[in-house]
């Protein structure tokens, strides 16, 4: 069963809570924390990106700079350095964006979106947050010669290159059904365990690796996978070396230089437990033996884990993990 991960206490009385499931792993695979299912698979939605691009260049994708491989992982904003980038990665392989098949949309971030509203500009794929993935994978197939029209199918030769991949990476996984992620893409189901193991390989993998190279690129551009006032933003930038993705429906995963890792999923999949969750945890985590290879900014990760409630325009409560659950 799962476990109260995170509460919401307006002006002193408990509002509610959301219960989930989490896993802190060792760099030598030990379990540190271990609440709820871990073992169950669940579907990691965007937190699988950082896998996806590993297969993709695995598959021959070669990026112009870490730039574009960031692009490749982002659950983007839509801000124009990420059309941009998209529009770089798509232009190079010879596409433009009536190439890309996930769904046309308007960017995620407010003030991109007010623009281009107020210019009467339409929705585009391009401005859809997965862009990035959908415009790396037309570049693989074009290095390898595939055909375009169906890479979203899961019997498409790119799809199971990615799936064996991601089985690959996170291991010791019983065949289960791929689910089909907002994007349209095939999302292959994990559970909690594998993923946390599976990000704690990227960052220990030896440089030149596909996988070390997705880590370094993310963490080298945490704007560029998300986006502005975004979560994965402010928390690589609160811990030096952290490598972190968030997903729909309430999943993270990361993992911090020496290999200690982390995942978990909300049950009810909403957002706002995320960030004070994973501020808390890491709060935790730079008192112990990671502090050794990593600067943690204990002062900015107070302030994430407690996520303000508004009333009135003014403070009136907190979203914060349940004390004491790890």
């Amino acid at each position: 069963m799962s476990v109260e991960l995170v509460e919401v206490v307006r002006s002193g009385f408990r509002e509610c809570v959301h219960r989930g499931s989490l896993i802190v792993l060792a760099p030598d695979g030990e379990v540190l924390i271990s609440l709820g299912e871990v073992h169950t698979p669940v579907y990691p939605r965007s937190s699988n990106k950082p896998l996806q691009a590993v297969a993709l260049l695995r598959a021959g994708f070669v990026p112009r700079d870490t730039a574009e491989l960031a692009i490749a992982t982002a659950s983007h904003e839509g801000e124009a350095d990420h059309v941009e980038a998209v529009e770089r990665v798509l232009s190079d392989a010879g596409f433009t964006d009536e190439d890309l098949r996930c769904p046309a949309d308007l960017p995620g971030n407010e003030l991109a979106r007010a623009e281009l509203l107020a210019a009467g500009r339409p929705p585009r794929p391009i401005y859809m947050n997965c862009s990035g993935k959908h415009a790396a994978m037309l570049a693989t197939c074009a290095v390898n010669g595939w055909e375009t029209d169906g890479y979203l199918d899961a019997g498409h030769p790119l799809q199971r290159t990615v799936t064996e991949t991601i089985l690959e990476l996170t291991g010791d996984i019983e065949d289960t059904d791929l689910g089909i992620d907002g994007c349209g893409l095939p999302i292959v189901p994990i559970p909690l365990f594998n993923l946390a193991r599976a990000y704690s390989r990227l960052v220990t993998a030896e440089a030149g690796t596909p996988e070390r190279a997705v880590a370094d690129a993310v963490r080298e551009h945490p704007f560029l996978i998300s986006g502005t006032g975004k979560d994965d933003l402010k928390l690589m930038r609160a811990v030096n070396g952290l490598l972190c993705k968030a997903g729909a429906d309430g999943v993270h995963a990361g993992a911090l230089p020496d290999g200690t890792s982390f995942a978990f999923k909300i049950d009810d999949g909403h957002e706002r437990a995320r960030l004070p969750l994973t501020a808390t945890l890491l709060h935790r985590l730079a008192a112990g033996p990671a502090s050794n290879s990593t600067t943690f900014d204990t002062e900015r990760l107070a302030v994430l884990s407690c996520a303000p409630v508004l009333g009135g325009g003014v403070r009136v409560g907190t979203v914060r993990a349940v004390p004491g659950v790890f």
